[in-house]
C-alpha cells in the first residue's frame, strides 16, 4: 500500500509554491499556550466536530487523563452546516480549540487565516505514524495545518440477500453496474442499487477521481484548473444516463427520505466509502446480516479508488490552548486507546492513517452486520488502489457550494451534470482570481 501513496505524495509536492500564496495569510502560532496542565490545575479544551463515535472518544479521554479536560459539541457534518458554523465562530473570535476539516476543505480555511500553523509539533516522529499522502494533504505552503484521522477509500455496500434472490451479480465494472441496476429494476419496479446524491459534489468528485481525473494542478504560482477532462466528461454522461433512465435514487444524502428508502427496500445499494459501514449499520440496524461489502465498481474491472471525504483535526487561530489541544487530536489519531474508544462505539468504521492502527479498528469494529466479513482487509485493499494523481484546490468552499446548487436541480432535468460542472469551474475561476491568485483553464 505505502507505494501507492508515495506516488501521490509526488503527485502533489507541485502545489507548495502556490500554496504558499495562500497560506501568507494563514494564522500563525498562539500568542500563549497553557500547556498541557496537570492534574491539580487542568486544562480545558473545547472541540467541535460531527464524526461518529466522537462523544465516546472524548468520554474515554476525560476519564484517562487529568491534565486536560475537553468540552465536546457535536455540530453538523461540514456541508450541511457544519463547515459555517466553524468559520463564523473563528470570524467572531469564539471559536472552540479544536475542530474537525476535512481534506478538501483544509486548503480553504487556511487561505482564510482560519487556522494555526503547527509545524513545530509535527515532527519527523509523528508523521512517519501517517500515510504520507494524509501528511501531504495537510501540508500546506511548506507547514503544517492540521493532524490526519482518517483515509477514506470508496466503497460499495449492497442488499446480500436481495442481490441472491434476484440472481444479480455484484457488479465489478461500472458497465456492470448499469446492467444490475437495470435487471434490479425488472424484478422490483421500485428497486435501486445506488442514490445519486443532489447535495453532495464530494461522492461526484470522488467518481471523478477514481476515474483519472485532476481537477486541480499547481504549475508554480498558478493554479490550473481542468474540470472538462475526459475523465470528468466519462464519469458525468455515465451518471446522466443512469439518471435518466431513472437507475437510481436522487434522494438527499443520508435524509429521512434516503432512510426511509433503506428501510422498505427501495435502496438496495449504496456507493460510500469506508466510514459508511458503520453510518449503514447505525441507520438500519434491524437489517443485520442482509448488507454486505464489495470493491466499489471501475472503469476496467481493475482495483481503483478515490477518496471520498477523510478528516483532519486543526487548532483554531484564537486558541491559546495548542499544546492541550494538540495533545488531545493526536491521542485520538494515534493511540490504540483512541481508535478503539470511537469504533468499539458501534457507529463509526473510521480506516485509521495511522498504519500501524488498522488492526486496532479492525479489531474494535463489530461486523456482525455484515455477517463477519472481513471489511477492513477490503477496505485496505481500496486504499491501495487511490488513484494518485488527485489534489485539492484552494477554494472548495466556493467550488462545492455552486456544484451543489447546481446538482440539484439535475434530477429534475433543468440542468445536465456537465452544465453543473461548467458552472461550478466559472464559479472557482472567479473566485480564485478576486483572491489575487494566477489561474488557468
Amino acid at each position: 500500500m505505502s507505494r501507492s501513496w508515495t506516488r501521490s505524495t509526488s503527485a502533489l509536492v507541485g502545489t507548495a509554491t502556490a500554496l504558499a500564496v495562500l497560506t501568507a495569510c494563514g494564522g500563525g502560532d498562539s500568542k500563549s499556550d497553557a500547556g498541557k496542565g496537570t492534574a491539580d490545575k487542568p486544562v480545558t479544551i473545547t472541540f467541535w466536530a460531527w464524526q461518529k463515535g466522537s462523544k465516546d472518544v472524548v468520554d474515554a479521554f476525560n476519564a484517562s487523563h487529568k491534565n486536560i479536560r475537553v468540552k465536546f459539541e457535536e455540530i453538523p457534518s461540514g456541508n450541511a452546516g457544519g463547515y459555517a458554523k466553524i468559520s463564523n465562530a473563528v470570524k467572531a473570535g469564539n471559536a472552540p480549540d479544536l475542530v474537525t476539516v476535512e481534506y478538501p476543505m483544509l486548503p480553504e480555511f487556511v487561505s482564510q487565516g482560519s487556522f494555526q500553523d503547527i509545524s513545530k509539533y509535527v515532527t519527523d516522529d509523528v508523521k512517519k505514524q501517517f500515510l504520507p499522502q494524509s501528511i501531504q494533504q495537510t501540508t500546506l505552503g511548506g507547514k503544517n495545518w492540521a493532524i490526519p484521522f482518517d483515509a477514506a477509500p470508496q466503497a460499495y455496500f449492497y442488499r446480500k440477500d436481495f442481490f441472491e434472490k434476484n440472481r444479480i451479480e455484484v457488479p465489478k465494472t461500472w458497465d456492470e453496474f448499469k446492467a444490475a441496476a437495470q435487471k434490479a429494476k425488472a424484478a422490483d419496479p421500485k428497486a435501486r442499487i445506488g442514490t445519486f446524491f443532489p447535495d453532495d459534489p464530494t461522492t461526484f468528485e470522488a467518481m471523478a477521481w477514481q476515474a483519472g481525473a485532476q481537477w486541480f494542478k499547481a504549475d508554480g504560482d498558478t493554479w490550473k484548473l481542468n474540470t472538462s477532462d475526459a475523465a470528468t466528461h466519462k464519469v458525468a454522461d455515465y451518471w446522466q444516463g443512469l439518471i435518466d433512465d431513472k437507475l437510481v435514487q436522487n434522494a438527499v444524502s443520508f435524509s429521512p427520505e434516503w432512510t426511509a428508502s433503506l428501510k422498505d427496500g427501495s435502496t438496495v445499494g449504496y456507493l460510500g466509502a469506508s466510514w459508511g459501514a458503520g453510518v449503514l449499520k447505525g441507520t438500519v440496524p434491524d437489517q443485520s446480516g442482509k448488507w454486505a461489502v464489495a470493491p466499489v465498481p471501475t472503469w476496467d474491472g481493475k482495483p481503483a479508488s478515490g477518496m471520498l471525504g477523510g478528516s483532519t483535526w486543526a487548532v483554531t487561530k484564537g486558541s491559546t490552548k495548542t499544546e492541550a489541544a494538540l495533545e488531545f487530536a493526536q491521542w485520538m489519531s494515534t493511540t490504540p486507546e483512541g481508535i478503539d474508544a470511537r469504533i468499539k462505539s458501534g457507529t463509526s468504521s473510521a480506516f485509521p492513517a495511522d498504519i500501524a492502527l488498522r488492526p486496532t479498528a479492525k479489531k474494535a469494529f463489530d461486523t456482525s452486520f455484515y455477517t463477519g466479513q472481513d471489511i477492513y482487509q477490503l477496505f485496505d485493499a481500496a486504499g491501495s488502489s487511490i488513484n494518485a494523481n488527485w489534489g485539492w484546490g484552494p477554494s472548495m468552499g466556493t467550488t462545492n457550494t455552486t456544484l451543489k446548487d447546481q446538482l440539484g436541480k439535475v434530477a429534475g432535468g433543468s440542468v445536465k451534470i456537465t452544465d453543473a460542472i461548467g458552472a461550478a469551474h466559472d464559479a472557482t475561476v472567479t473566485e480564485l482570481k478576486k483572491r489575487g491568485l494566477k489561474v488557468e483553464g
